[in-house]
């Protein structure tokens, strides 16, 4: 066949003159033109594609067990599908994630590159729909409406389900690091104020346990995706769907999947609210709060290198300046925080789109797609980036973490039970007026002997007592 052939196609608009080897079809065509906004396709997000085409498999097979599909067409839609699920054909996807139509168009797309595929694969040229049809064939017992966002919650459930693991190895990996880290002292800050002794060790492991509680809050989010409404159709009502459509294609679904989906206790309701994507958006928007404090916290503690705090080395990944010689930057929690603003914008969007449903549907979908599955791509690299490029090369000044500690008025509040709040705040003062260590001025008055400062100091952080530690 020339590569220069073309084919055309027809529908109740007109006619669209197309390649003659183009996967997709004359709505696919007229969606590129119409929807030219975020500039991201669906053929970047394969988890959407892989979910989309494992629903239209899952149908196909429910059809032909209740004979609404010869089982030549099945194996042929079988076929083609799993071409999509295995990851060929991404360009055969070019629509815009953001859309008008509710997901039409996602939906159409699928529908047309299976029924060119399966036409391939039995022997007839794309376009040649009397023989398999994107319409009549492969979205047989379906719309739009019970399709997308069925495929939607299978693809997000899986990319939370990842993003989760990633945050579990995340915090494991801070842990290790803690330990090492045990016999380092250093001052805690309330309010970028002194306050009172800790460890390096429990500023880490609190690290590590934001992001295992983000992990756990996370899967609690993505349990509701578990719900589908595959056989609501239009509305939810099941119109054009046989009888036991839809608990017989869910079924086949499970099996494909390997996820516990079951039917929507209420398919009108499922079809029209988007509850259970706002949900898994406030669930993300806490994943990336919490990563961008942490982040905020590794800028603070490695500021400097002279003029800051300078308790943290983070790895040097570039130059940091223009104009300055010898400046290095924060780069990686820097941009971890550029994310995580990201993300929660995306969260606001999901908020809005999901608002802006009106009656039966919410045609806004397509924007809460495109919001979620990016924030779970753009939240898995930040964790992955994070550690690999920052915190795994990490080193800690131990001294400076020590003299930080040693030079300022946090053990007054280890002095209290011993000498009492009046007392223990005049040393404080007299420490800052006199610019002495506050354990000299407590010395000096004879309100305690450097071993029993020792003693309290040791008991504040709950390790063993270092002999002469502030002598």
């Amino acid at each position: 066949m020339p590569t220069n052939a073309l084919r055309t196609e027809t529908d109740g608009l007109g006619t669209i003159t197309l390649p003659s080897d183009c996967l997709y079809g004359i709505h696919t065509a007229r969606a590129v033109a119409n929807f030219q906004a975020s500039g991201v396709s669906l053929g970047n997000f394969p988890a959407l594609l892989r979910a989309l085409a494992e629903v239209k498999i899952a149908a196909a097979q429910t059809n032909a067990d209740l004979g609404l599909l010869p089982v030549d067409l099945c194996s042929a839609i079988t076929q083609a599908a799993t071409e999509v699920i295995d990851g060929q054909h991404k360009n055969a996807f070019p629509i815009d994630m953001i859309q008008g139509g509710a997901g039409t168009s996602t939906n159409m797309n699928m529908n047309e590159v299976i029924a060119n595929l399966g036409l391939r694969h039995m022997g007839h040229a794309p376009g040649d729909y009397a023989y398999l049809h994107p319409n009549d064939h492969v979205n047989r017992s379906q719309s739009t409406n019970d399709v997308y966002p069925t495929a939607l919650r299978i693809a997000l459930w899986r990319e939370a389900e990842a993003l989760a693991g990633h945050l579990d190895q995340f915090a494991a990996r801070l842990r290790g690091r803690a330990e090492t880290q045990q016999h380092v002292i250093k001052l805690g800050r309330t309010q970028l104020q002194d306050a009172v002794p800790m460890l390096v060790s429990d500023e880490l492991g609190a690290f590590a346990s934001a992001a295992s509680q983000d992990a756990r809050a996370l899967r609690r989010a993505a349990t509701g995706l578990a719900e589908v409404n595959l056989g609501g159709t239009a509305i939810g009502t099941g119109i054009n769907a046989p009888d036991g459509f839809a608990e017989k294609a869910i079924a086949h679904l499970s099996d494909l999947t390997g996820l516990d989906l079951v039917p929507a206790q209420d398919p009108i309701c499922s079809t029209s609210d988007l509850g259970d994507f706002v949900t898994l958006s406030g669930a993300l928007r806490r994943v990336a709060i919490r990563l961008s404090k942490t982040s905020n916290d590794l800028r603070l503690l490695s500021s400097g290198p002279r003029g800051g705090l300078n308790e943290l080395n983070l790895p040097a990944m570039q130059a940091g300046s223009s104009i300055m010689p010898g400046k290095v930057n924060p780069v990686i929690p820097e941009l971890v925080n550029q994310i995580a603003y990201r993300v929660i914008g995306f969260d606001m969007s999901v908020s809005l789109a999901a608002e802006a449903g009106q009656l039966q549907l919410n045609a806004t979908t397509p924007l809460v797609a495109y919001s979620l599955l990016d924030a779970l791509q753009l939240l898995e690299r930040a964790v992955t980036t994070l550690w690999e490029n920052c915190l795994a090369d990490m080193t800690v000044n131990a001294d400076i973490c020590l003299a930080h500690v040693t030079n300022s008025t946090a053990l007054a509040t280890l002095l209290v039970p011993q000498i009492g709040y009046q007392k223990a705040a005049a040393l404080t003062q007299r420490a800052l007026v006199n610019k002495t260590a506050l354990a000299e001025e407590a010395i000096a008055d004879g309100y305690l002997s450097p071993d029993t400062l020792g003693q309290s100091f040791a008991l504040a952080l709950n390790r063993p007592a270092e002999e002469g530690m502030f002598s």
